[in-house]
């Protein structure tokens, strides 16, 4: 995550969009993290992550009790809330 993001804006702004605990969407949010970190770069220095992937990935780690679509929608809001800030984008 960028450090241009305030993680406590994400957290709540998650939060008021998909009625999750902060404690669970840090979780999902630090499992992301792990996964993006060991994700390889393309030519262009960026990382591209499969969707699919990573709700896979966060839901194999033993600590998240969330269930497939919860950990969706925490992922999708996350991305809308970087889209509006203008940090993140989807490529076509």
């Amino acid at each position: 995550m960028s450090e241009e993001v305030n993680e406590q804006e994400l957290v709540q702004y998650i939060a008021d969009q998909v009625k999750v605990n902060a404690a669970s969407i840090k979780l999902v949010l630090k499992h992301e993290q792990t996964f993006i970190n060991s994700s390889k770069e393309n030519a262009k220095g960026e990382v591209e992550v499969d969707s699919d992937e990573l709700v896979d990935y966060v839901l194999s780690r033993p600590d998240i009790k969330l269930d497939e679509p919860t950990v969706e929608s925490i992922l999708e809001t996350e991305m809308d809330f970087l889209m509006e800030k203008g940090i993140a984008g989807y490529e076509d």
